[in-house]
C-alpha cells in the first residue's frame, strides 16, 4: 500500500510540476525526495539505486547546467532540425512572416489569458462614422433596388454610381489629409455589412476598393509622390481602381503567376527612362471594366543587370492608367448572375516608367511580401462583412416569413423542423457577427492578424453558405421564384462568389489556418526555425537550446493541463465572465491545453510532411477556429453587458462550437497517421472519453422563438442593417407585418374558440370576423388589425410572374428586339393589387 501510495504520489508530482511550468531544479528536488522516501520505506539499497542516483544527476545535469545540456542535448538536435525541415521557399516565408500575432496566439498557448480578452476595448464608433452610417449609407440603400441591379441594369444605377464616388465611400480608409473619410475598421466593416443587407452589387463595388487594392497598397508602400498624386483622386471617385492579380495560369497559387516583365529603356513622354515592358493576362478582376487606375502584379526580371540587382527580382506590383497604351480592357464575366463589374484584361509588351511600381524601383520583387501583408484586410473586414450582411437579412426575414407564413392552421415556426433551421440561422449570424466585430476591434487596436483574418474569411463565408441554404428551405416556393419580391435568391446563387474569392475556402481550411498558424501562433517553433538560418554554430546552439528547452516545457504542461483538466470535467480550468458564461471558458481552457499538444505531437511525428497531410491540418485548423468563434461570442456577451435575453444564442453558438472542435480532435487522433501520437492524443483530451454535446432540441427551440418574434434579441442579432418599413418594400412588408402578429394571432385564436363551439358562423373568414364584431367578440378596431395583417400576411407570400418570354425580350415596333422595362411584365406589385 506505502508503495502504490508512493507511485501515485509521484505522478500527481510529475503532473503539478509539468502543468505549472516548473523550473528544472524544482523537478530534480521533486524527485530526489521521492527516490530518498522510496528507499526509506523499502530498505532498498546496493547497486540498482547507485545506479537511480546517477541517472538522476545525469538529468539534472541536463536541466540545470546548461552547457552541458547545449553540447549533449541540443547540438545534435540542431543538425538533425537542419536536415529534417522542409525548405522554406521565399513566398512562403513571407506569407508566414506577414501580419501579427493576436488572441491566436493566446489560444494557441494552452493557457489563454481570458481577462486579457475581456480588457479588450469594446470596439465603437465615432459620432462621425455612425452619421455616415445613418446618412449617406441609408440613402444609397434607399436608390437601390435589387432586381433593377441584377436583372434590368445588370448594373448600379448611374445615380447610385455617382452617389458613392462623391460621397466617399470609396475613400473609407484613406486619410482625411488625402481627402479621405479616414475611418476605422469597424467603421469600414459596418458600412459593408449594411450595404449587403440590400444589394450585393453595390457591396462588391465599394468593398473592394477599401480592401486589397491600390489605396492599401499606396497608404502602405507608395511614395510620397504617389500619395499625393493618386490618393486624393481615389477619395474623390476621381478614379476607380482594380487590381490584377489572379489569371488562368496562377488562381490560389498566386505566387506563381506568369506575366512578366522586364526592364529596359524606352521612350516615354517624350524622353528615354527606365522602364520595363509587360505582358500580362488575367481574369476575374473586380470593377475592371469600368476601372481607369489598374493595379498589376507580375514578376520583373533585369536580364541585362540594369538596376544591379538579382535577374529573376520577383513579383512586382505597379500602378497602370487604364486608358495607358497597349492596355486591353477586356469584357464583363457574369459570376453567377453577380451584376457587380468583373471582367479580364491583359496587355503585351506594354511599357511603363519604373516610378510607377508601387514603392517606386526600391519595391521592385517585393510584391508578395507587399500583398501578404495587406491581404488581412479583405479577409478580416471586406468577406466577413459581407456574409455578415446576407446572414442577417437571411435571419430577420426567415424569423419573420416563419411567424407569418401559416400552414395546417399554425405558424411555420412552430413545426420542429423549421424551428430547427431557423435556430441555426440566428445563432450562426451572431456567431459571425461576433467574430467580424471582435476583427475589426483588433485592426483598429494595430493588429494586422494574417491567421485570424483565414479563420473568420473561411468561417463567414461557410457558415453564410449554410445559413441561406436553410432560409431557402424555410421560405420554399417564395424563395426560388426570382422577381421584384425575392429577398433571398440573388444571395443564394452568389455565395459561391465569396467562397472562393482571396483564398478559395478548401485551400484555407485545409492549407493556411492550421499550416500557417502551426509556426506563426506556437510561442516557440519560430524561434527554433530561425535559430536553423543562424550561421555562426555558437549562436545557434544557444538560440535553439532556449527556444527547445522552452518547447518541451511547453509540451509537457499543455499534456498535464488537458489531462487534469480532462479528468476534473474542467471544473478548475481557468475562467472568466459572468457566472453564465464561466463555464464555457473553463471549457476553452482545457480545449486549448489539449489542441497546443495536440499540434506539438503532430509537428513532432510528422515534421515537413504536416504541410502535405491536409486533412489533419484542416481538422486541427477547425479546432483552433471555433476556439476563436466561442472566445468572439464570449467577448460580445460580456461588451453588450450580458443581456439575459441573449442566453439561449450564446448557450446554443458556445455549445456548437465546443462540440466541433471536441469532435475534430476526435477525428485527428482517429486518423493520426502515428498510433504512439494517437494514444497521447486522446490520453490528453479525451481521458475520460468525448462528453460535449451538440446544443439540445429545447435550446434551438428557444433561440427560434426569440428569431421569429418581435424582440430585443432579435434587433441585436440583426443590429446594423438596413431596413425599410414601408409596405412596398418586401423586408419592410415582413416588418411589419411581424409586429402585427402576435396581436393578430390572439384575435384569431379567441374567434376560432367561439367557431369551436358552434357559436360564430359566416362563409368566409371576413364575413365570420364582421359577425364577430356584430356579437361584440372583437372591436370594429380589431377588425381593422386583423384586415391589415390579413393584407399584409398575403403580400408576404405572394411571389412574382412574368409572360412566357419572362420579360426579357419585348418586339419594339421598328423590329428590334429590346430589353423589357418594369411595366411591361407583371410583377409582385401587380400581383399584391390583384389579390390583397
Amino acid at each position: 500500500m506505502s508503495l502504490l501510495l508512493l507511485g501515485l504520489a509521484g505522478m500527481a508530482a510529475a503532473l503539478t510540476l509539468a502543468a505549472t511550468n516548473a523550473r528544472g531544479w524544482q523537478w530534480a528536488v521533486s524527485f530526489g525526495a521521492l527516490l530518498a522516501a522510496f528507499q526509506i520505506l523499502t530498505g532498498f539499497g546496493g547497486p540498482p539505486v547507485v545506479i537511480v542516483w546517477g541517472l538522476l544527476l545525469i538529468v539534472s545535469c541536463l536541466l540545470l547546467v546548461g552547457q552541458f545540456r547545449r553540447i549533449l542535448v541540443s547540438e545534435p538536435l540542431l543538425g538533425w532540425f537542419r536536415r529534417v525541415l522542409p525548405t522554406v521557399s521565399q513566398t512562403e516565408r513571407d506569407a508566414l512572416e506577414a501580419g501579427s500575432v493576436w488572441w491566436d496566439g493566446e489560444l494557441f498557448s494552452g493557457q489563454p489569458d481570458w481577462k486579457r480578452l475581456l480588457s479588450f476595448p469594446k470596439p465603437g464608433l465615432t459620432a462621425e462614422e455612425q452619421a455616415f452610417l445613418d446618412g449617406p449609407v441609408e440613402e444609397l440603400c434607399g436608390m437601390l433596388d435589387d432586381w433593377e441591379v441584377s436583372y434590368e441594369l445588370n448594373d448600379l444605377p448611374p445615380q447610385a454610381w455617382e452617389f458613392i464616388k462623391t460621397r466617399g465611400f470609396f475613400g473609407m480608409i484613406i486619410p482625411k489629409a488625402y481627402g479621405g473619410l479616414g475611418f476605422s475598421a469597424l467603421a469600414h466593416s459596418e458600412v459593408v455589412m449594411k450595404l449587403a443587407t440590400r444589394s450585393a452589387t453595390a457591396t462588391v463595388s465599394v468593398m473592394v476598393p477599401n480592401s486589397l487594392g491600390p489605396a492599401e497598397l499606396l497608404l502602405r508602400y507608395g511614395t510620397d509622390e504617389q500619395k499625393r498624386h493618386y490618393l486624393p483622386r481615389l477619395a474623390r471617385g476621381l478614379e476607380i481602381p482594380c487590381f490584377a492579380l489572379t489569371g488562368p495560369e496562377a488562381g490560389s497559387d498566386a505566387g506563381s503567376i506568369p506575366d512578366r516583365g522586364v526592364v529596359c529603356r524606352a521612350t516615354h513622354d517624350g524622353r528615354e527612362v527606365l522602364g520595363m515592358r509587360v505582358s500580362w493576362e488575367k481574369r476575374y478582376i473586380t470593377l475592371g471594366p469600368v476601372a481607369t487606375l489598374l493595379g498589376l502584379a507580375f514578376r520583373l526580371h533585369d536580364p541585362d543587370g540594369l538596376l544591379g540587382r538579382n535577374s529573376d527580382l520577383g513579383i512586382t506590383l505597379a500602378l497602370i492608367p487604364a486608358d495607358h497604351p497597349g492596355v486591353e480592357i477586356g469584357r464583363r464575366h457574369m459570376p453567377l448572375n453577380g451584376s457587380f463589374m468583373n471582367g479580364p484584361n491583359s496587355g503585351t509588351d506594354v511599357f511603363i516608367p519604373m516610378d510607377w511600381i508601387i514603392g517606386g524601383p526600391a519595391r521592385a520583387g517585393q510584391g508578395w511580401r507587399m500583398l501578404m501583408e495587406c491581404l488581412a484586410a479583405g479577409r478580416s473586414i471586406s468577406l466577413p462583412s459581407s456574409a455578415a450582411g446576407m446572414m442577417k437579412l437571411a435571419a430577420r426575414t426567415t424569423g419573420a416569413y416563419a411567424r407569418v407564413r401559416t400552414q395546417f392552421g399554425l405558424p411555420i415556426a412552430r413545426f420542429e423542423g423549421v424551428d430547427e433551421a431557423i435556430a441555426r440561422i440566428g445563432a450562426h449570424t451572431y456567431a459571425i457577427d461576433s467574430a467580424r466585430t471582435l476583427t475589426a476591434g483588433a485592426v483598429d487596436l494595430g493588429e494586422h492578424p494574417s491567421v485570424i483574418s483565414a479563420i473568420v474569411k473561411y468561417h463567414a463565408t461557410e457558415r453564410g453558405r449554410s445559413v441561406v441554404n436553410d432560409a431557402m428551405d424555410v421560405h420554399g416556393g417564395k424563395g426560388i421564384c426570382l422577381g421584384p419580391a425575392n429577398y433571398l435568391g440573388r444571395a443564394y446563387q452568389q455565395v459561391p462568389i465569396a467562397i472562393t474569392v482571396e483564398g478559395a475556402n478548401i485551400l484555407t481550411r485545409s492549407m493556411i489556418i492550421f499550416g500557417q498558424g502551426a509556426i506563426r501562433c506556437h510561442p516557440y517553433v519560430l524561434r527554433e526555425i530561425e535559430a536553423t538560418r543562424m550561421s555562426g554554430i555558437d549562436a545557434a546552439t544557444r538560440a535553439f537550446d532556449d527556444a527547445f528547452r522552452a518547447h518541451v516545457t511547453f509540451v509537457m504542461g499543455n499534456f498535464a493541463r488537458a489531462f487534469l483538466h480532462g479528468i476534473t470535467l474542467a471544473r478548475f480550468a481557468p475562467g472568466a465572465g459572468s457566472p453564465e458564461t464561466r463555464p464555457h471558458f473553463r471549457e476553452l481552457s482545457r480545449l486549448s491545453s489539449a489542441f497546443a499538444f495536440a499540434a506539438d505531437i503532430a509537428m513532432l511525428t510528422l515534421g515537413g510532411s504536416l504541410k502535405r497531410r491536409e486533412k489533419l491540418s484542416a481538422r486541427l485548423g477547425d479546432v483552433l477556429s471555433q476556439m476563436y468563434l466561442a472566445s468572439a461570442v464570449l467577448k460580445r456577451f460580456e461588451d453588450d453587458d450580458c443581456p439575459e435575453d441573449d442566453l439561449p444564442i450564446v448557450e446554443w453558438c458556445v455549445r456548437d462550437a465546443l462540440f466541433r472542435a471536441e469532435r475534430a480532435l476526435v477525428e485527428t487522433a482517429r486518423n493520426f497517421p502515428s498510433r504512439l501520437g494517437a494514444i497521447l492524443i486522446r490520453l490528453a483530451a479525451f481521458p475520460l472519453g468525448p462528453r460535449l454535446r451538440e446544443p439540445s432540441d429545447q435550446l434551438g427551440t428557444r433561440v427560434a422563438k426569440l428569431m421569429a418574434m418581435p424582440s430585443a434579441s432579435r434587433e441585436r442579432v440583426t443590429r446594423g442593417m438596413y431596413i425599410l418599413r414601408d409596405e412596398a418594400d418586401p423586408v419592410g412588408r415582413l416588418e411589419l407585418a411581424l409586429v402585427l402578429a402576435p396581436q393578430a394571432e390572439a384575435l384569431l385564436a379567441k374567434i376560432r374558440a367561439v367557431e369551436r363551439e358552434g357559436g360564430l358562423h359566416g362563409a368566409s373568414e371576413q364575413e365570420r370576423l364582421e359577425n364577430a364584431v356584430g356579437q361584440g367578440l372583437l372591436t370594429p378596431e380589431e377588425l381593422q388589425v386583423l384586415g391589415r395583417y390579413r393584407r399584409l400576411q398575403r403580400a408576404c407570400i405572394m411571389v412574382d410572374d412574368f409572360p412566357h418570354d419572362v420579360g426579357r425580350h419585348v418586339r419594339s415596333a421598328d423590329g428590334d428586339d429590346r430589353m423589357a422595362g418594369r411595366d411591361e411584365w407583371k410583377g409582385a406589385t401587380d400581383g399584391d393589387r390583384r389579390t390583397a
